[in-house]
């Protein structure tokens, strides 16, 4: 039986934190794990078939072949193909194949700029698999999801129909590895239908883990061929896309790009012609034939104005979809530019300076921490918040004082198995500078609304956009900064991954306010002894012999007396007041003497009423809003991941926390407070602090 959600949750971030997920130390992807399959298959002398992603029609999807060629469907390992297949035949390069049926010409250019960069290329494809010895049916990949590097393991059963494959194809029709790695990426996708319809900087992505930046070419930087260039020789993939006509179809221009089209940048060069220097764009249709037909196309008369070198080296006549182009014409015709790599220096001219990334995650959750966009002012602070300190730039690597020193970037994390099933959120943030405001420099914990309101962010996206990712290329002086990610609309619910990418050093922590049991003040509590023995008193009328109550009686105590008339669900339940009993009976006889029933009473009576004053819309029960509020006024101070998971715990179906709710969580809080300040003390655990409150609070 798998783990509780909330057990998996501290699983999950153990694993982060001891190295799973990055590329020498993948995650297995759906639980598969590809040593242990193999010496199965090879001990039962089997061929592996994959019932996570089985050779049927749901593993093709909807939408991309009619219900008659889906009859037609068979699928077939190569070895029923051809007689002799391989992986991989003289090595791998992207004339190896060509796009089939499936609309996937974003992720073929991609698998196309990827085939020049051999040390990434291995990172996702591993060499060493063959048709030959310990063969068992049973391949895999690698590719980096969401923060994390995941192996994915299939079975080498293809789709064909007349025993052609309907998919990638290779040219070489003994050739295997560009059919088995789409399979790979269409059970990381959900289905072969999931693949269909994308952009280049997807893929790219998943096949570095690395530094995404993306230019529209309608506006170019002035230094867009120096960046190419310098992304050239670090190693970069890059991909384009043509804009779509008006319809979605991917027509044939008569200059022979095609429209609403994914290609390859799979080179850059700067060639003399006519005594003058030309900046040449190289490009790979993926569909591999189809190529521009302007200057510097195959057969232009442009080719015998250089010299007879670069024209040896440069020019191809074959009809395989590689051509040239002018930087001018690329822009002209070509609407974006998505370069990617494994790191981030091609960014800066400066050999001698070293970019740094981080990742951080989080999430949007309806009512606690998806504040909107800044529209929304009384909300928007309550989303998630990265406090940022910038260093100054060393001295061997600040040149150029001025230029754009931090790249950030906000990727939407899917909710749904399916790709085309996701829908994205408009998402964007908002960068706020901190040390302008003396007040705030010296704050902990989250900035509140006020900050908002007198604050003007520094730098924020252009727009809020419904995509995976968003991203900018800014200029940061050294100081303390905010960076606030949100959702367009407030009470969105969503997971994201931000990545932050700094020339200069930097330190980041989530500012949502953790759990400093130093700062954090609890509430006056006015001591009575007269007050203390008439609770006294009226406790020894419902003790039992040995002046002790049970979880039985405590229940109808302050259900029928200490809260007659202020709970509004039915009171607290059996099981509420049994917590409570263990929460509080530090004799442990299972029961409350009158010590501890006093001290029980008197934090119930103080937390009905902060209850009370932080209920401001007066509806008897907290919303999500309030409750951070109520939280922060009982003296605790709790992150956004704690919140969220208190909503989910104490919540009802209509998000609302009840007064017995309320107090049974802040009890829950109040004695966790107690165990960490025994623990700061010197005492030792074996969870992590956070992982004691999932616990706690999700128990």
């Amino acid at each position: 039986m798998a783990p509780p959600g909330v057990c998996m949750n501290i699983i999950n971030a153990r694993n982060v934190k001891d190295g799973h997920g990055t590329f020498t130390n993948p995650e297995r992807f759906l639980n598969q794990d590809f040593e242990q399959l193999k010496q199965y298959c090879l001990i039962q002398q089997v061929r592996y078939i994959d019932d996570m992603f089985p050779p049927d029609r749901r593993s093709i999807g909807e939408g991309i072949l009619s219900p008659s060629d889906l009859q037609r469907v068979v699928w077939l390992r190569p070895s029923k193909i051809v007689q002799n297949p391989s992986f991989e035949v003289a090595g791998i390069s992207r004339f190896d194949f060509g796009q089939g049926m499936l609309g996937n010409c974003w992720f073929l250019a991609s698998i196309g700029a990827l085939t020049f960069q051999n040390f990434i290329l291995q990172q996702v494809v591993p060499l060493d698999q063959t048709f030959d010895e310990e063969y068992c049916g049973l391949f895999h990949f690698r590719f980096w999801r969401f923060g994390r590097w995941v192996d994915v393991v299939i079975d080498d059963k293809l789709p064909t129909i007349n025993g052609r494959q309907i998919f990638v194809h290779s040219k070489d029709p003994t050739e295997f590895w560009p059919a088995l790695l789409e399979k790979a990426y269409a059970k990381v996708c959900g289905s072969y239908s999931d693949m269909n319809a994308g952009t280049t900087a997807e893929a790219l992505v998943d096949f570095t883990g690395g530094v995404h930046i993306c230019i529209e070419l309608k506006d170019p930087p002035k230094d867009l061929w120096e960046l190419m260039s310098r992304a050239g020789q670090s190693k970069s993939l890059m991909g384009c896309g043509t804009p779509q006509g008006e319809t979605s179809e991917n027509t044939v221009l008569p200059n022979g790009l095609v429209q609403g089209h994914a290609y390859a940048v799979t080179g850059v060069k700067q060639m003399t012609s006519q005594g003058r220097r030309t900046n040449l764009v190289r490009l790979w249709n993926p569909w591999g034939t189809g190529e521009w037909k302007g200057d510097w196309s195959d057969r232009s008369p442009l080719w015998q104005t250089v010299s007879p070198e670069d024209r040896e080296m440069c020019l191809s006549v074959a009809d395989e979809g590689e051509f040239w182009m002018t930087l001018q014409d690329f822009c002209k015709f070509y609407s974006d530019l998505d370069i990617c790599c494994l790191c981030p220096d091609f960014l800066d001219e400066s050999a001698s300076c070293h970019w740094k990334t981080s990742f951080y995650e989080g999430r949007w959750v309806a009512g606690t921490t998806a504040g909107g966009c800044m529209n929304n002012f009384d909300s928007f602070w309550t989303n998630p918040q990265y406090r940022v300190k910038i260093d100054e730039i060393r001295s061997d690597c600040s040149g150029k004082q001025g230029e754009k020193n931090m790249l950030v970037s906000l990727m939407q994390k899917p909710d749904k198995r399916n790709r085309r099933l996701v829908q994205n959120l408009h998402v964007g943030f908002s960068i706020f500078e901190v040390n302008i405001t003396l007040h705030y420099t010296a704050r902990r914990g989250k900035f509140p609304a006020s900050f908002f309101r007198s604050n003007r962010p520094v730098a924020q996206t252009k727009t809020y956009i419904n995509g995976r990712e968003v991203m900018e290329f800014l200029q940061l002086k050294p100081g303390e900064y905010l960076i606030v990610p949100s959702t367009f609309n407030p009470n969105e619910t969503a997971s994201f991954l931000v990545t932050i990418i700094s020339k200069a050093e930097t330190h980041v922590h989530e500012n949502s306010g953790g759990h400093d049991h130093n700062d954090a003040e609890e509430p006056m509590r006015i001591e009575n002894e007269e007050g203390d023995k008439k609770k006294k008193k009226f406790f020894r009328q419902f003790s039992d012999k040995y002046g002790e109550v049970d979880a039985e009686q405590l229940q109808k105590l302050l259900n029928e007396r200490i809260l007659k008339g202020d709970v509004k669900s039915g009171g607290f339940s059996i099981d509420a007041c049994r917590s409570m009993v263990a929460l509080m009976d530090t004799s442990i006889t299972g029961k409350l003497n009158d010590e501890e029933f006093v001290r029980l009473w008197k934090k119930v009576v103080m937390y009905k009423d902060i209850f009370f004053r932080s209920d401001v819309s007066q509806t008897g029960t907290l919303s999500l809003s309030e409750l951070r509020n109520a939280i922060m006024a009982s003296g605790k101070r709790i992150n956004d991941d704690i919140l969220n998971m208190i909503a989910l715990r104490y919540g009802s179906s209509s998000r609302h926390i009840t007064l017995e709710s309320f107090i049974s969580l802040v009890l829950r809080l109040d004695c966790m407070n107690q165990i960490f300040s025994q623990l700061s003390n010197g005492m030792k655990m074996t969870l992590l602090e956070p992982e004691w409150l999932y616990l706690a609070m999700y128990t």
